[in-house]
């Protein structure tokens, strides 16, 4: 069992920034990849970034890429989230997700992930 917490959520200008945190325990995630996704009121949950187990790969939905940035230390078992040049349509609350293995293309569908931390509001003021 793969457990994770999430931190590093709060409330933000638009503009400003954030860096989320996922910490894992229980197992190392060296061999999962993992995966950020977020939700907010009235709509379903929706992939941001995922990143290989090797942190050599990374995958963006489009309304992110340029300004969120996924990366991995597997010796800390953490991964993050830095969000950049934040938007109030950013706001949601955030999910991190693990599931072992992964190769192409990087899973965006939150079905093929096996573990999920409890979520951080993030909340972007205009």
């Amino acid at each position: 069992q793969v457990q994770l917490a999430e931190s590093g959520g709060g409330l933000v200008q638009a503009g400003g920034s954030l860096r989320l945190s996922c910490a894992a325990s229980g197992r190392t995630i060296s061999g999962y990849t993992m995966g950020w996704f977020r939700q907010d009121p009235g709509n379903e949950r929706e992939f941001v970034a995922a990143i290989i187990w090797s942190g050599d790969r990374t995958l963006y939905r489009d309304s992110v890429k340029g300004r969120f940035t996924i990366s991995r230390d597997n010796a800390k078992n953490t991964v993050y989230l830095q969000m950049n040049s934040l938007k109030p349509e950013d706001t949601a609350v955030y999910y991190c997700a693990a599931v072992i293995g992964g190769g192409a293309p990087l899973p965006v569908r939150e079905g093929f992930y096996d573990y999920w931390g409890q979520g951080t509001q993030v909340t972007v003021s205009s």
